[in-house]
């Protein structure tokens, strides 16, 4: 059965790499491996160019038919005087929300080629590879009331609510515990039970379900503890479950662990649709140069392959191609070091196409 893939390249950096992507997927294709049917649309900056909104119905129309979308980068200094309503990021937020992505999984994996990157000491990073299950859809970021409202004596009042249900608890913990299931088997459930009661509602719900998951060993930590054992002795996870704040913090902190946020992928899954991006933004002070590094999106493609199309032999395969790249010495300008040989975006996609065929 034919697969639909809905590209959204974005802004910056998202139109080249996006580019790389295809490669893959059309590598995918030409070998007999799995039909696609690919289409393109708009989100972010560009699509407010060209159509006045960050997130088009069109968008989301496709996005919900889709079978899983691929997305590059949103954003950048061009938009930033936009009204807060209309800036790429909305776009982001908006197609999240718009297609119930609820659970984010961030991996955060040193590759031993790379172990030098990281701004830790490379005996504290070697072996690193640690998955952030982050809930995406409810929380700080959408909870209700919020806003900015001026007061009867002059003041400003700024307001955001932490709400949480614990249907949307569990929904993302069973994700958590799922895929806990096919590493090593723990789970770090991080929260700030002692001062908030909403995580403190987190909390006892991931330990009611817990009692699904007998196999899986679960343990907690407070969200500062969490961010100070990362630097402190990071190998000590194996998968952290956290709410969308605190997992949008503490997932960026593990990817530079890994000392380049370019070989990051990201996967945003709902029950019915899900979205795969590279972790990094859009770097709009490179765009166009063909020096962006194509990998994070190109793992990206593998995550797909991984958690919603089925296919871990194929994932395994890309992930494979990529660790030969970095075997023969390839390297961006975001990871070269002397004695390398740097390479622009084109030629390290092709170099992992010709990798898939070795």
């Amino acid at each position: 059965m034919e697969k639909s893939i809905y590209l959204l390249p974005g802004d910056g950096i998202g139109q080249e790499i996006m580019t790389e992507a295809v490669k893959i997927l059309d590598w995918v294709r030409r070998e007999g491996l799995l039909s696609m049917n690919l289409t393109s649309g708009l989100i972010g900056g560009t699509a407010y160019d060209l159509t006045g909104t960050p997130l088009p119905e069109e968008t989301v129309t496709a996005a919900k038919a889709a079978d899983a979308v691929l997305l590059g980068a949103v954003g950048g200094v061009k938009w930033e005087s936009l009204d807060y309503a209309v800036r790429p990021e909305r776009g982001l937020l908006g197609i999240r929300k718009a297609l119930d992505l609820y659970c984010n999984l961030r991996p955060a994996q040193v590759f031993p080629q790379l172990a030098n990157a990281s701004t830790l000491k490379p005996e504290v990073v070697a072996g690193i590879d640690i998955m952030v299950v982050r809930e995406l859809s409810s929380g700080i970021y959408f909870g209700q009331p919020r806003g900015v409202e001026t007061l009867p004596d002059g003041r400003q009042k700024g307001l955001n609510s932490l709400v949480y249900y614990t249907d949307e608890i569990q929904r993302v913990a069973r994700r958590a515990f799922e895929i806990a299931r096919k590493r090593q088997s723990r789970v770090c459930s991080v929260d700030k039970a002692n001062v908030l009661e909403c995580t403190e509602l987190w909390r006892n719900t991931v330990i009611a379900l817990s009692g699904d998951y007998p196999d899986v060993a679960l343990s907690h930590m407070y969200v500062d503890n969490a961010a100070m054992q990362l630097i402190r002795n990071p190998r000590q996870f194996d998968v952290i479950l956290t709410t969308n704040m605190f997992g949008d913090i503490l997932s960026d902190e593990a990817s530079m662990l890994t000392g380049s946020i370019g070989m990051l992928p990201s996967a945003s899954l709902g029950e019915e649709s899900a979205l795969y991006e590279p972790i990094h933004g859009s770097a709009p002070d490179i765009a166009g140069m063909g020096v962006a590094n194509p990998l994070a999106m190109i793992l990206s493609v593998a995550m797909m392959f991984r958690y919603t199309l089925d296919q871990p032999a194929l994932a395994d395969r890309i992930e494979r191609a990529v660790n030969l790249v970095l075997d023969a010495g390839l390297r961006t300008a975001d990871i070269w070091e002397p004695g390398m040989q740097k390479v622009g975006t084109a030629s390290m996609g092709d170099a992992v196409v010709a990798a898939l065929s070795a």
